[in-house]
């Protein structure tokens, strides 16, 4: 493919005449072959056809997982909104005086993993504020009680901004700081802080925060001490096509080294309550295609997921053939982007769930955190084989 990418992420080809790039980037994904930056360009350009992309991202997609679409049933927790940092892009966060500012008690924090268990959660997604009062002991603290006291829940913590937080904290290492936490009942992390690694944009949304660089060490380290990560990616803000396809490869690149990454989720901007707030949200079209070249782009990730929380219902349905083979959770009490405008539900059921999986033709399959099949009864739930993707 005779092309090349200027710096501004504008590309200039140069093919032979007659050559259509749809066609060498189809017989590429057919012959299961990488694709490029240039390819990732074109394929995010709103003259390539939507519909034939998502052809494409779907033959990746059946690839890999069949015909099976993946949910759990999960609760978040944010335990403080309160935060040092004030991105640009952030609605949750608040002002230690702010009305709205709140700190969780260990009473409050165990009621929610009472909660979570009464409901037959297999995982608790755990992130929040980073709070310049609150020691690093509470953080680790935290999850020591919840693990002692629901063994059974999957705690799926700290994002890499988290964990950079805790190195300024601790002036300890990231490895260090990982085992520790794993040690007191972490069992793997999310893929939060990521937004958009380049730094012509995360200088103007999140300027103080872990940067490209260290969030991928972070996640890193996670893998090489056996702890399962996922990675978002949120676009529809400041960021063009350039700098999605650059964040896309960087999340490649180190997917190749470790293995360790399991989901990535493309994140929708809801500008609402935020800095940014002059901003329109990211169109359906958008979101799809969007989900269509992260999975072209991200051929060695066996799973992205279609966050209903931010994508909305039936545009996270419909991204069920558009590359997306998961469609997150139950999601109790979830806040941060609810906070930022989301108007989707605060909580689905698991028939509203398959329901949603069975009208995009899918067959609904629960999983754990680890993409373990869960098997339920009337009462009681275990872990079953490990749901394997091809790759």
């Amino acid at each position: 493919m005779d092309q090349t990418t200027q710096d501004d992420g504008t590309r200039r080809d140069h093919r032979t005449i007659g050559q259509h790039p749809f066609d060498e980037i189809r017989a590429k994904v057919i012959a299961g072959e990488r694709l490029t930056m240039d390819d990732g360009l074109y394929l995010s350009e709103p003259t390539t056809p939507l519909g034939a992309v998502g052809e494409l991202a779907n033959l990746v997609r059946e690839r890999k997982n069949g015909h099976h679409a993946y949910y759990n049933i999960n609760t978040h927790l944010n335990p403080t909104n309160v935060c040092v940092y004030r991105c640009t892009f952030c609605a949750f966060r608040s002002d230690l005086r702010d009305p709205k500012g709140y700190v969780m008690s260990d009473e409050q924090i165990l009621a929610r993993g009472q909660e979570a268990v009464d409901n037959g959660c297999t995982e608790m997604h755990i992130v929040g504020g980073l709070h310049h009062q609150k020691p690093y002991d509470w953080y680790v603290h935290l999850i020591r009680i919840l693990h002692e006291a629901y063994p059974q829940l999957h705690l799926k913590a700290w994002t890499a901004v988290e964990i950079n937080w805790f190195e300024f904290l601790t002036k300890r290492s990231v490895r260090d700081i990982l085992q520790e936490m794993i040690d007191a009942g972490l069992g793997s992390m999310p893929g939060g802080g990521a937004e958009i690694f380049h730094p012509q944009i995360r200088d103007q949304i999140c300027e103080h925060k872990a940067d490209a660089s260290h969030w991928l060490m972070i996640h890193r380290t996670a893998h090489e001490l056996g702890l399962k990560t996922n990675a978002t990616m949120l676009y529809g803000h400041l960021e063009n096509a350039y700098h999605r396809v650059d964040h896309l490869l960087r999340l490649r690149e180190l997917q190749d080294a470790t293995g360790g990454f399991q989901t990535f989720i493309p994140l929708a901007f809801h500008p609402e309550n935020t800095g940014l707030a002059h901003l329109s949200k990211p169109s359906a079209v958008m979101d799809l295609r969007t989900m269509a070249v992260s999975r072209l782009m991200l051929d060695n990730f066996p799973h992205l997921k279609a966050y209903w929380i931010m994508m909305g219902l039936g545009t996270a349905q419909a991204a069920l053939a558009y590359g997306a083979d998961d469609i997150d959770g139950t999601v109790r009490h979830e806040l941060i982007y609810h906070d930022a405008g989301a108007t989707t539900p605060e909580v689905l059921s698991v028939e509203q769930l398959r329901r949603l999986i069975q009208e995009a033709g899918r067959e609904p399959m629960e999983r754990d955190t680890l993409y373990r099949a869960v098997c339920r009864d009337d009462q009681h739930w275990q872990i079953g084989e490990p749901i394997t993707a091809k790759h």
